[in-house]
């Protein structure tokens, strides 16, 4: 008796469907998404409050042989070609 049955649950899919509409469910399902995010993200950030900060530290960028310079970024070059 404490638990749902399989009918239960459809009933009760069956009724969000005809009270939201099947359009606005993703949008409906997308935002409870984010804010569970958020609510995990604040959760763990108030256990972290007491503790200290990592003291990690960033890790520099290899250093090049004598004589070499950084390759500059690679970029895309469109060739048009024309049609006759």
């Amino acid at each position: 008796m404490g638990s749902l049955s399989i009918w239960h649950w459809l009933i009760i899919a069956a009724l969000f469907v005809v009270f939201f509409g099947a359009k606005r469910m993703p949008d409906a399902a997308r935002s409870l998404g984010r804010s569970l995010r958020i609510f995990k993200s604040e959760v763990s950030e108030m256990h972290n409050d007491g503790k200290p900060a990592n003291t990690a530290t960033a890790q520099p960028a290899p250093e090049l042989p004598a004589g070499r310079e950084a390759a500059p970024p690679a970029t895309e070059t469109r060739s048009e070609s024309k049609t006759l």
